[in-house]
């Protein structure tokens, strides 16, 4: 159950960060590298962009509160509802960097309910957020990418994108859609030279978690429920899904294009046996 960033925060598999973005191994694979991150002022947008920077990339940050973003990363004002905003930002950002070569799409915002319980308006609204605000930002950047040769494109999807998840119509078929965006510019633009994947983030924790959470009946039952739909029995962190989203981006992945990493607890694909009763 990732959720929400915001017209450009974060994804809500997504909340901030549990902490810096670093770089244990010390790498700096990234270096001479250009990216731009959406939604990258907290949660999962901050700490890949954190860790980008960790690598060794030059990195600005697209979000609806740049005053958030503190440096190295170079804050830029956005709204990926609105094109003009992403092309003036995207814009900006490409000429103080001199370039792109990494664009990863995580803003975004999330939505509860059956597909009664939204009206039509706010299907809308998430949708254009969701899925037209990667088209944007994609769109913006594509001349800057096409010119480098190392152009790497990230969306961020969400395990709801795979498995069916209740209380999450609306979300699931944003990022259903994301996953088939994803699949659909990789082969758009493999002449390009451009790599396009996506990440699946599962039930990360988070502060759009937590706020679930203590509306709760019960938050410390419903956070252990959670944690138990993921077969390593945990929630995921915004860090472990800032390390597979640098990983797509960078050149170890040089082979990769048109894929959809999960990075879920095993949510996804295991079906473990339950534990015997005692």
């Amino acid at each position: 159950m990732t959720e929400p960033t915001t017209g450009a925060t974060t994804d809500p598999a997504t909340g901030p960060a549990t902490g810096p973005a670093t770089d244990p191994a010390g790498g700096r694979e990234l270096a001479g590298l250009r990216a731009l991150v959406t939604g990258g002022a907290s949660g999962i947008g901050q700490a890949a962009a954190r860790l980008l920077a960790a690598r060794g990339a030059r990195v600005a940050v697209l979000d609806l509160r740049p005053e958030d973003v503190t440096a190295p990363l170079l804050p830029y004002r956005a709204d990926v509802s609105d094109d003009a905003s992403v092309r003036a930002a995207v814009s900006a950002a490409a000429e103080d960097l001199g370039g792109l070569d990494i664009l990863v799409n995580n803003a975004g915002i999330g939505a509860a309910g059956t597909v009664a319980d939204n009206p039509d308006e706010e299907w809308h609204r998430v949708w254009d957020v969701n899925v037209v605000g990667m088209v944007r930002t994609s769109r913006a950047a594509l001349p800057r990418l096409r010119a480098s040769p190392h152009a790497s494109v990230v969306n961020v999807c969400s395990i709801a994108a795979t498995a069916g998840l209740p209380q999450r119509a609306l979300y699931s078929a944003t990022k259903g859609a994301v996953l088939s965006l994803t699949l659909a510019m990789a082969a758009d633009h493999l002449p390009d030279g451009i790599r396009v994947n996506c990440v699946n983030p599962g039930t990360a924790d988070t502060p759009w978690v937590a706020r679930l959470l203590d509306a709760a009946d019960d938050p410390e039952a419903e956070r252990a429920a959670l944690a138990a739909r993921q077969p390593m029995g945990r929630l995921v962190t915004a860090g472990e899904v800032a390390a597979a989203i640098v990983y797509l981006a960078g050149p170890a992945a040089s082979a990769v294009t048109g894929t959809a990493l999960a990075v879920d607890g095993g949510m996804a694909g295991l079906r473990p046996r339950p534990a015997p009763r005692t």
